[in-house]
């Protein structure tokens, strides 16, 4: 079964909001890719991830943004790290958010993990401002 076969109410609301956050142009070329192996871990990701916590009220779209860049960050996932960064167009977040979480990174989760952080945040903003595509 394809991930747009997957019809929950939270699956729905997950594509809405990963749409929102990520483009309908990421989401797409994500679907093309999946597979029948890869299928539920997409769904997964559209119902846990997009779904539930990144549709929740309590926190803007900004403050997921910069605390999820933050965690990437730290945890070294920089092709994740960079997506989240190009998100940041639609989720209100800033070029100085991401700035002063990748500051947070280097005092709590090492100065290694934030330097290579902000060589790729550099090189996303640079893209971004070239016209890039995501």
């Amino acid at each position: 079964m394809s991930v747009t076969e997957v019809k929950s109410p939270r699956f729905r609301q997950g594509q809405e909001t990963r749409r929102a956050v990520l483009s309908e142009q990421y989401v797409e070329r994500a679907e093309a890719a999946s597979t029948d192996f890869d299928a539920p871990f997409q769904t997964l990701i559209t119902e846990a991830a997009w779904g539930h916590l990144w549709s929740r009220n309590e926190w803007t779209k900004r403050e997921r943004s910069i605390v999820t860049i933050a965690l990437l960050a730290a945890l070294g996932h920089h092709e994740e790290m960079a997506m989240h960064i190009r998100a940041i167009a639609r989720t209100g977040a800033t070029e100085a958010d991401v700035r002063e979480a990748l500051l947070h990174v280097a005092i709590y989760a090492g100065v290694p993990a934030a330097n290579t952080a902000f060589r790729i945040a550099k090189q996303v903003f640079a893209g971004m401002e070239e016209g890039t595509p995501e």
